[in-house]
């Protein structure tokens, strides 16, 4: 082999090195699918809210005993001497809201879009917004939620911690959480806060945001970009009961999103066993109920009870919070009014089919 064909050997093998080291470096600068957003905005420089705790610090004994909060309203079910102690006798968090993600683009709060994706996921359809990311907000109790509650929203709105113990003694009528339950609790809304996969992300856009973590270059417009792709706050509107002229009483409703509402969300606090003492059911008799209200303004009403909701009272605290137009839309109130009526003429929950029942 003469030396012409030496060096050009040389040569193209060292090309080939390097196409394969350039390579394997670009995979590596993508930000990983596994990172959890609020490290990666701490690292890119930004501020960290007064909530944060890193997660690489997250301690799995705390993280079980705030997702047991959440869930049971104690910290440990198997220890029945705490019952007595319950964060609230009448709800848990789990009664009003999710604890996963339950919007397919993290920007956009759609009801139309949210039904699908918990109906498919096998979620529940709830007033509330999910716990899910909770810790990436700014915001909470926002916009028309002080026509509710008045100042008591104040120190709320800025401050996750004030949201949670508004949320402990005023929505779920109970007590306030101690300083252990409320670190618990932190630990546990970080552990499901937002990672890089939840986010709309190009693979171009992953490798931008990798760049920067390692160059440490264009930080404030990879924030901007991290930022763009979630809301940082849950928007609200209170929305007036339809005027019983303006209603069409399901005549333009699709049963099928109807029964998806009825059983994703009606039936998670008005079923046997449930947080009220309104029973629903499966039953005929039940929608014949419904459909014989809902050309009123009574409490009976969907078109009312939805919007309005209930208020606590003396010698009975649990009570029924309202949907705002976020959370559930009029056409979604058509489109359950639909199956209503359906299940009220036939009475049999076989004649609409294709979404889940729990």
């Amino acid at each position: 082999m003469n030396t012409k064909i030496k060096l050009a050997f040389l040569f193209t093998a060292m090309f080939i090195i390097a196409l394969v080291i350039t390579s394997f470096q670009e995979k590596e600068t993508k930000v990983k699918d596994s990172e959890y957003v609020q490290e990666v905005l701490a690292q890119l420089g930004d501020k960290v809210p007064l909530n944060y705790i890193s997660t690489n610090k997250l301690d799995s004994v705390k993280v079980k005993q705030g997702e047991n909060l959440v869930h049971f309203g104690f910290t440990d079910p198997t220890n029945k001497s705490l019952f007595e102690n319950k964060q609230s006798k009448h709800f848990v968090c789990t009664d009003c809201h999710n604890t996963q993600k339950e919007d397919p683009d993290l920007s956009i709060s759609n009801p139309d879009t949210r039904l699908t994706y918990v109906a498919e996921n096998k979620m529940k359809f709830l007033p509330g917004t999910t716990l899910f990311g909770t810790t990436n907000k700014s915001h909470w109790y926002n916009e028309d939620y002080l026509k509710k509650y008045g100042d008591l929203v104040v120190p709320a709105r800025d401050t996750l911690q004030n949201a949670i113990q508004l949320c402990a003694v005023v929505c779920s009528q109970g007590r306030a959480l101690d300083e252990t339950e409320m670190e618990a609790m932190m630990h546990y809304f970080t552990s499901i806060s937002y990672k890089v996969r939840d986010l709309k992300l190009t693979e171009v856009e992953k490798q931008f945001i990798g760049n920067a973590l390692i160059k440490g270059t264009n930080n404030t417009e990879v924030i901007k970009l991290i930022k763009s792709k979630y809301l940082d706050f849950s928007p609200a509107t209170f929305m007036k009961p339809q005027s019983v002229e303006n209603r069409s009483f399901g005549k333009e409703g699709n049963a099928q999103k109807g029964k998806q509402i009825y059983e994703l969300s009606c039936l998670t606090c008005h079923k046997e066993g449930g947080v009220t003492n309104y029973k629903l059911s499966d039953e005929q008799l039940a929608f014949k109920h419904l459909k014989y209200w809902s050309n009123t303004h009574k409490v009976f009403s969907v078109y009312d009870i939805t919007r309005k909701g209930t208020y606590s009272k003396n010698g009975y605290k649990p009570y029924m919070p309202n949907y705002t137009k976020e959370r559930l839309s009029d056409q979604q109130l058509e489109d359950l009014m639909k199956y209503i009526n359906v299940m009220a003429e036939k009475g049999t929950i076989q004649k609409i089919t294709g979404t889940p029942s729990f």
